[in-house]
């Protein structure tokens, strides 16, 4: 029993990747405009969130701006098992990601802008109902990470806009699942509870280029960041009697956040039309193991190397914005992205899938100096696996939507 139990606890180190990763994997939810659009925003200079998506484009923004981003996420999660057809409903509350920027420049230099961005790219809380037939794998993961992001962008010229921003991140995590021993008394199961922090450096870089009126390309590259958990702290309720074998302790982990090549470019048809596309390739295949050690091991408590074999993966983003007035601009977007995950390793907390997303929104400027912008994302996930470490097989359903409010004053 115990050498099977510590066959399952491999599913906490599957888990702990989310510390730096979410959703499958790349949560597009920085800035109303891109959302609006499909995630699309490498090439534009529409406001603040050109620091997250391209820090070379922040140079071509004319004014100073402080922005404020909003987005709560509904999330409903479904798993039909494959054997017993026994149907199981996700009980998360509302996701909170947001952001904020503040980009500025000196007095004596219209060339180059100082900024600041802090943003939430990967944070939830996924949590099954009580009973679940994978409750053995998962009860209740909450995440919660912040990236800090000092950027420096400069306009070379007229036509070409360079910019880097270095990148800290803060992650914390809480982990619950049951554990198959039983107690007698009352014949309830064990538990097993991982809370951990964890920290990381990257920068961010890119290119803007303003080739005519009606044409602009951008390139960027976002580093791999190695998050890193040094004294997380495991708990383990179980039986008395086995208590020596799953000791409470600490535990150490390092997880990697993999790098992005992202190419854009925008098109103005005519003087109200305005068309992006992004091109996402995020190089996935670096996560291919993920090790975690335990700091007191037991013959039932070892410390693992579990394979998880991502692939790297593409995400194609396409949005239009239109000036209905001066002052009102409506958009709308559609993207499709592919899952980096395998159906041997596809787990409750994220079952990511080739996934197409649909958004619109609309802009309005309340005076010269504060407008809102707004926007709507709708995404549905079926993922049909068989977890080759937990033997959870059977098929998730997810459903996404994600209405989200930002605040822009110019200065």
């Amino acid at each position: 029993m115990t050498q099977h139990l510590t066959k399952k606890l491999l599913l906490f180190a599957a888990l702990f990747p989310l510390l730096s990763l979410s959703q499958g994997y790349q949560v597009n939810l920085q800035g109303q405009v891109s959302q609006a659009m499909g995630g699309a925003g490498l090439a534009m200079t529409e406001d603040g969130s050109s620091l997250f998506f391209n820090p070379g484009a922040s140079a071509f923004i004319e004014k100073n701006e402080v922005s404020l981003n909003f987005t709560p996420t509904f999330a409903n999660g479904t798993f039909l098992e494959a054997k017993t057809n026994n149907l199981a409903h996700t009980v998360s509350p509302m996701g909170t990601p947001f952001s904020a920027y503040g980009l500025f420049h000196l007095k004596d230099s219209s060339s180059l802008k100082l900024g600041m961005a802090v943003y939430t790219p990967f944070g939830s809380t996924v949590e099954w109902e009580d009973g679940w037939e994978g409750r053995f794998a998962l009860k209740r993961l909450q995440l919660m990470s912040i990236f800090f992001q000092p950027t420096v962008s400069y306009k070379i010229s007229d036509k070409i806009g360079l910019g880097v921003g270095l990148i800290y991140t803060y992650g914390k995590v809480n982990l619950q699942k049951d554990l198959p021993l039983q107690f007698e008394d009352d014949g309830s199961y064990g538990t097993a509870e991982l809370a951990g922090t964890s920290h990381g450096f990257g920068y961010n870089a890119g290119i803007y280029f303003n080739a005519t009126d009606k044409l602009k390309f951008a390139l960027t590259y976002r580093s791999r960041i190695d998050m890193n958990v040094k004294k997380g702290q495991a708990i383990f309720t179980v039986p008395a009697s086995l208590e020596d074998k799953f000791p409470s302790g600490e535990f150490s982990a390092s997880l990697p956040l993999p790098s992005v090549v992202s190419l854009g470019t925008v098109v103005n048809p005519t003087d109200k039309l305005l068309l992006a596309l992004d091109i996402n390739y995020t190089n996935w295949s670096v996560y291919d193991t993920l090790g975690f050690d335990y700091a007191v091991n037991t013959e039932s408590l070892e410390d693992t190397r579990s394979p998880r074999m991502y692939e790297a993966a593409f995400a194609f983003r396409l949005g239009a914005q239109y000036d209905v007035t001066d002052k009102f601009k409506a958009r709308i977007g559609v993207s499709f992205a592919q899952t980096p995950s395998l159906d041997d390793y596809v787990t409750p907390e994220s079952p990511d899938a080739d996934r197409i997303s649909y958004t619109i929104g609309l802009g309005y400027a309340i005076t010269k100096k504060i407008s809102l912008d707004a926007s709507l994302l709708y995404t549905q996930l079926e993922r049909e696996a068989t977890n080759q470490e937990t033997q959870l097989s059977g098929t998730f359903k997810t459903i996404v939507f994600a209405p989200g409010i930002q605040f822009n004053y110019t200065f």
